[in-house]
């Protein structure tokens, strides 16, 4: 009788224990650093290993190292053709209003074009646009939407 007694509290621990493993953690992306987006999926390229966008954390406009690095290799091929200009657009997640999300778009645009000014390429050559969160390029959503949505993009004018 007691070791009946003993074998069911054994087996509702491990059940207790599996159920809660199970619940306790969602699957981590190894697209996403806390909430800035890192993966490869939804970037396309200004040119060969030159990527044309970055990723910002939430209600943030600050470059992440990730983002300084693929600016710095947007400026380095933007000094090899000069005669390229650009577009810098800016876009935020969904979340927010219509108005804020402009703003934190245009915000993110300037963050770019301001770095690449500071690698030697002329403002003139850089045009700065804001959609906010008018053109999701994943409208899912989802936090890993939302990360992918928080960008700017670089893309090529002539």
């Amino acid at each position: 009788m007691m070791f009946n007694k003993n074998l069911k509290n054994i087996l509702l621990v491990v059940f207790a224990t599996l159920i809660l493993s199970a619940c306790s953690t969602a699957k981590k992306s190894g697209n996403v650093d806390g909430d800035v987006y890192t993966g490869k999926e939804t970037v396309e390229y200004l040119a060969s290993g030159v990527p044309d966008r970055v990723f910002f954390a939430t209600n943030k406009s600050s470059l992440t190292t990730a983002a300084r690095e693929t600016l710095r290799k947007q400026a380095s091929y933007l000094r090899k053709n000069k005669n390229l200009n650009v577009t810098i657009e800016g876009h935020a997640d969904e979340r927010g209003t219509r108005e804020y999300n402009l703003a934190l778009g245009e915000r993110r645009a300037n963050a770019a074009r301001d770095y690449l000014m500071t690698y030697g390429i002329s403002g003139n050559r850089i045009a700065v646009i804001s959609y906010g969160k008018e053109k999701p390029v994943n409208p899912a959503g989802t936090p890993l939407a939302w990360s992918q949505n928080r960008r700017s993009v670089t893309v090529k004018v002539n």
